[in-house]
């Protein structure tokens, strides 16, 4: 006699439950879809666990020993096919577990919306004035529109400016989603971090419908957050927009579009940490929609693809070069100096006119503290953090456990004294206030936050990427501390100095200075030049020999050192180079365990990640077994770790 199974995904974070189980479905139950919420019994733990209805078919051998789905949770298919082909797909490249990429993207269950969710809305209208609008600002880029009706990939250098209040970019991405809800196909629009959400969407609301627009933000509260979940389970286009978890968003994509791809904050912090930009264009390869990575700058992750043919470069039609003036550090009077005389003259003339924007490297009064007698850093004696100073005169306090050092001595030489030696935000804009007399001084900072300021004229002193936008742009840019940006220990310092430098002078208005102080060299170029793409295939040709990423992937594995060297082990089996693998060597900060680094081209991507995720599931059921008795897991891995941890 033959009965109807169910294979579902375990929502489990254990490593070793990643693999479809085999249920029966008792008759009660009825008709069960598959995408179903359901309750099943998990022996070998003695418990009930939630899990995903994968597929339901006929078994043959009724008398094979199965247990039983004890319950249909919801009715509401909250994992549809093409949901799970991309959770499995994206698991098994970053060598993770298929129901933590679900976790990211489905939200906890709400009753109440679930009952009152119809599923039956109506497909949105496009007026023709927006159709009409959207195509003029499509038309100001080459070949943008044969892109999107292919359903091609492509890299997009966005144009910098504001025009009649808006940012162009968020123009560019309103016209592509409206002309694809227009053809009846929806979008998924990806953007960094809450304050580009908020101008995207406003960009939007003036384009489209407010029914077409689907907001996908952990600021928003459960109820709302399902409710748009739900919306983009049916089939009427939609354009949802949110920050990386929404590049998971199971509507039928016609165009999946991320902004600005090189920020850290569309880097997922949960296993398996999968960047959205990955995740996008694994995507884009199984279901053949159209893929844009637009930004005002070129990632070397982008313009490696478009090296090998594999995206597309966009450029606008007419390019337009913002007016950038470099000065030297040869060409700065005294060697304490922080504004040039030039960009000081500038920007006294653009305050008659308008707001000004000058852009810092840190926030708060002075971040560092150093001895005045022999300029050694000043640091906390508990956990050797930077002291501080919160305001002129106040008492120094640690930037890690905000501990109060009032009774500091230097180490070196015994002082007592301690000196600036840094200028945040606000010792900055003290120090400039002092400079400009009758001149209002805006602090934007993480502490201050402002989205807009107005025509009128002031000074906006800014941390990088908390710069507000002005109505019709700043009179003029100054970009400060940017030897002290480029000093950072980071591999990709130069390209995000230049992120940061490019968004903040594409806030400027047409023709407006922009003045970069202190800084030259290959950087400082490529942002005079306004070719951040020449400067991404630079950093990619540096990288190559060196077997860098972006332009090879690179494998973290930590553990115990008995896992880590079982694990590179099996790794030894494969055709790997002689130096893939670099390590194990000991975690300071963890004592016990080890870490080891592999070096691996994107063609053995599969067979690595299979085998090591096999090296992971094998001692997760080791320890499962009683063979480890440490609550942590004896290996751990994660793929395509982030350039600070390299």
């Amino acid at each position: 006699m033959s009965r109807r199974i169910a294979r579902v995904l375990l929502d489990s974070p254990l490593p070793q439950l990643d693999r479809l189980f085999d249920y029966a479905l008792p008759e009660e139950l009825g008709d069960v879809p598959i995408g179903v919420r359901v309750r099943v019994p998990l022996r070998t733990a003695g418990r009930m666990i939630d899990a995903y209805v994968v597929e339901v078919a006929e078994e043959d051998d009724a008398e094979r020993p199965l247990s039983t789905v004890e319950a249909v949770v919801s009715t509401a298919a909250v994992m549809p096919e093409r949901l799970y082909r991309l959770a499995r797909r994206t698991a098994d490249r970053a060598a993770g577990s298929a129901s933590d990429i679900l976790r990211l993207v489905i939200p906890k269950r709400q009753v109440r919306v679930e009952k009152a969710w119809k599923g039956d809305a109506e497909s949105p209208s496009v007026t023709a004035d927006a159709i009409e609008r959207a195509d003029a600002v499509l038309a100001e880029y080459t070949d943008l529109d044969e892109l999107l009706e292919a359903g091609e990939r492509g890299a997009v250098e966005a144009i910098p400016g504001i025009r009649d209040g808006v940012l162009r970019w968020t123009e560019m991405l309103a016209a592509a989603a409206t002309r694809m809800l227009a053809s009846g196909r929806s979008t998924i629009l990806v953007v960094p971090d809450h304050r580009d959400l908020d101008r995207l969407l406003a960009t939007l609301d003036s384009l489209l419908p407010a029914e077409a627009i689907v907001r996908y933000d952990s600021r928003q509260t459960n109820p709302d957050r399902y409710r748009g979940f739900l919306r983009t389970l049916e089939d009427a286009p939609c354009v949802v927009v949110g920050n990386r978890s929404a590049v998971y968003a199971p509507v039928k994509a016609g165009l999946v579009a991320i902004w600005d791809d090189g920020d850290p904050l569309l880097g997922e912090q949960l296993a398996p940490y999968v960047h959205a930009r990955d995740a996008a264009l694994l995507r884009q390869e199984q279901e053949g929609s159209a893929l844009l990575l637009a930004g005002h700058t070129r990632t070397t992750d982008a313009e490696r693809l478009v090296a090998r043919g594999w995206m597309k470069d966009i450029l606008a039609t007419r390019r337009v070069l913002p007016k950038v003036v470099l000065s030297t550090p040869q060409e700065m009077e005294q060697s304490t100096q922080r504004v040039h005389s030039s960009a000081f003259a500038s920007a006294r003339k653009a305050t008659e006119h308008g707001p000004v924007l000058v852009q810092v490297s840190r926030p708060g009064f002075s971040p560092s503290l150093v001895c005045a007698e022999c300029r050694a850093p000043a640091r906390c004696e508990p956990c050797g953090g930077p002291l501080g100073a919160r305001h002129r005169g106040a008492v120094p306090v640690c930037g890690w456990c905000g501990r109060s050092a009032r009774a500091w001595t230097c180490p070196s030489c015994s002082s007592t004294k301690l000196r600036l030696a840094s200028s945040g935000s606000e010792r900055t804009a003290d120090e400039l206030g002092r400079a400009f007399p009758g001149v209002r001084v805006i602090i934007a900072d993480g502490a201050h936050p402002v989205e807009t300021v107005s025509d009128k004229p002031a000074l906006v002193v800014a941390t990088r990427g908390a710069e507000p936008v002005a109505d019709d742009g700043y009179r003029a840019v100054v970009l400060l501390d940017g030897s002290r940006m480029l000093q950072a220990p980071d591999l990709r310092v130069g390209e995000s100095c230049l992120r940061w430098w490019s968004n903040a002078a594409a806030l400027a208005a047409p023709g407006a200075p922009i003045h970069l102080v202190g800084v030259d060299g290959p950087v400082g170029r490529a942002l005079a030049t306004w070719n951040q793409a020449g400067y991404a295939r630079s950093e990619l040709a540096e990288r190559a020999p060196l077997h860098m990423p972006p332009a090879t992937r690179v494998a973290l594995v930590e553990g115990m050192p008995a896992s880590v060297d079982r694990a590179l082990a099996a790794l030894s089996e494969l055709p790997l180079p002689s130096d893939a693998i670099l390590g194990p060597v000991p975690i300071e900060t963890d004592e016990g365990r080890v870490r080891a680094l592999v070096r691996f081209e994107y063609a053995a991507g599969t067979t690595v990640a299979t085998t090591l995720r096999a090296a992971v599931v094998a001692e997760a059921v080791k320890r499962r077994r009683g063979r480890g008795q440490s609550n942590r897991s004896p290996l751990s891995l994660r793929l395509d770790i982030l350039d600070p941890e390299l």
